[in-house]
């Protein structure tokens, strides 16, 4: 039986992308309308893996992402990258001049404000889901409404993309995780990335000797992120990316570090999902 993937979203939207591109496109989807949902889904065990936005070149981190996987003990076992693309799509037969509103998820529609300058008369209008308005339109058959989503949506809901990549910014990619709640067996050989959490005390220093342990045991960091510690004034948690050549290098500077910190915690090690 094909695992349940859970994924933030609608069929169509570009977690459901990502889903397809690890596990294919005959997978069983859970679709959640929001993150809390879907950690909800892995911990009663109506979804077996969950795809996960973690932070994106523009927005920067999704910061409560991160507190939702540390919060429920829940492993990143991989990650992807995906360029993000926005496309206005309507049903067929319409052009741009037939479109009076817009509804999409409030990024889409920021990250395309520039485009729709030039149609003053299309009226922009927050909604819950990319693709979940692609799917309205169809169901619905609602005419002189376009949504901005993923090319994928188009392709599900067979409607007709009046503009493709309308996005301001072209470079744009947003970083997934997968994440499940057991604690997966992995071949170490496989393995050249690591999520980490840890607190310190208030000493001077105390997180550049561990950034320098870090660098000492040929770690390389590529992600750094506080949060604060909740219901503890000023005392902040630190969330790190680290990729390495060597397991055993890794494994070297988790020893050190737990010694080192007063909370210690593995989110999760896996495969770089750089290219």
């Amino acid at each position: 039986m094909n695992k349940v993937i859970a994924i933030q979203g609608a069929e169509g939207s570009n977690h459901h992308k990502v889903a397809r591109d690890f596990y294919g496109s005959s997978i069983q989807l859970k679709e959640c309308m929001s993150f809390d949902v879907l950690v909800s889904s892995l911990l009663d065990g109506s979804a077996d893996l969950g795809v996960m936005a973690l932070e994106n070149t523009i927005a920067g981190s999704i910061i409560p992402n991160y507190a939702l996987i540390d919060q429920h003990n829940l492993h990143i076992t991989n990650e992807g990258y995906l360029n993000i693309h926005h496309h206005l799509m309507a049903l067929k037969g319409q052009g741009i001049n037939d479109i009076k509103e817009v509804w999409s998820h409030p990024m889409a529609l920021l990250q395309c404000k520039e485009f729709f300058k030039s149609y003053p008369h299309i009226k922009l209008v927050e909604d819950v889901d990319t693709a979940e308005v692609a799917k309205r339109i169809s169901k619905e058959n609602l005419f002189g409404i376009a949504a901005i989503a993923p090319k994928i949506a188009a392709d599900i809901f067979d409607l007709n993309i009046i503009e493709d990549e309308i996005q301001t910014i072209k470079d744009n990619s947003t970083r997934f995780v997968i994440v499940q709640t057991d604690q997966p067996v992995d071949d170490t050989d496989q393995l050249n990335k690591a999520s980490l959490k840890f607190q310190l005390n208030h000493k001077r220093g105390s997180l550049a000797a561990i950034l320098n342990v870090l660098s000492d045991c040929k770690l390389s960091l590529t992600k750094i992120q506080s949060l604060p510690v909740i219901q503890t004034p000023w005392k902040y948690s630190f969330f790190v990316d680290v990729t390495f050549d060597s397991y055993k290098d890794y494994e070297k500077a988790k020893a050190i570090i737990e010694i080192m910190a007063e909370e210690f915690k593995i989110l999760g090690t896996y495969k770089n999902g750089r290219p």
